[in-house]
């Protein structure tokens, strides 16, 4: 920006609080102070050399970091937690300097790919349900689907919380009818074993193997790759 001035949204998000949509709403409910002052006004500007305050902490803008991890089993997937249980910033506690946050959730049995970011807007824009960001999965039941179950499940059904289509769903090859690929883009709380539950499959394993395009491709379980610009890229196109 010219001589680094920043409209004061823009900067809440380049600073990796949140998106620029919800830093307005930050400044209008009055939690965010520049200088010691409450500005409730949007559209004020702010140079990098002004103190922004956002939650009684200064606030700065970042460089920003795009990360993907494959996530192990019995990692949480939070900042931190009271029962001192194992999260998957603990993963990547070393990986740089900048505060990065996880996009979207893994449930603490499902492995596979995570991203982390200090890009706000960027990962607002990932995990809203009107980008229909798709995530592809890797399925092992404790039996064979039948195939009048794959073929309603392509179709789409109702769950207790609405109808639920995937976008993909196929049987890998070699495996005896008892691994499934998936890919969906609903967001829904622990919606892929909801899927296999309704139809009386229970999962044993769920490996995340794509999201929004990024594979966990080279990265081994429990180890995590910074994304290369070309991926980054891709992301932002999303």
């Amino acid at each position: 920006m010219k001589n680094n001035t920043y409209r004061l949204n823009q900067y809440i998000s380049k600073a990796g609080v949140t998106s620029r949509r919800k830093a307005d709403e930050l400044i209008k409910a009055g939690k965010i102070k520049v200088n010691g002052i409450v500005k409730k006004e949007l559209g004020v500007k702010v140079l990098c050399s002004d103190i922004v305050e956002y939650a009684g902490k200064s606030i700065k803008i970042e460089n920003y970091k795009y990360l993907i991890l494959n996530k192990p089993k019995g990692f949480i997937t939070t900042l931190n937690d009271e029962k001192n249980r194992k999260t998957v910033m603990d993963l990547i506690l070393k990986a740089c300097d900048e505060r990065l946050f996880p996009v979207g959730r893994l449930d603490k049995n499902t492995t596979g790919v995570l991203l982390f970011t200090n890009d706000g807007y960027l990962a607002q824009k990932l995990t809203h349900p009107k980008n229909k960001i798709q995530k592809t999965y890797h399925v092992s039941l404790n039996k064979k689907i039948q195939h009048i179950d794959l073929i309603k499940i392509h179709k789409g059904f109702l769950l207790e919380d609405g109808k639920i289509n995937v976008d993909n769903i196929e049987i890998v090859n070699n495996t005896n009818n008892k691994e499934i690929f998936i890919t969906l883009h609903s967001g829904r709380n622990r919606i892929v074993r909801r899927i296999f539950e309704f139809f009386e499959y229970k999962v044993l394993k769920l490996d995340r193997i794509m999201f929004a395009g990024i594979s966990k491709k080279k990265v081994s379980r429990g180890n995590w790759r910074f994304l290369i610009k070309k991926e980054i890229g891709f992301l932002k196109m999303k």
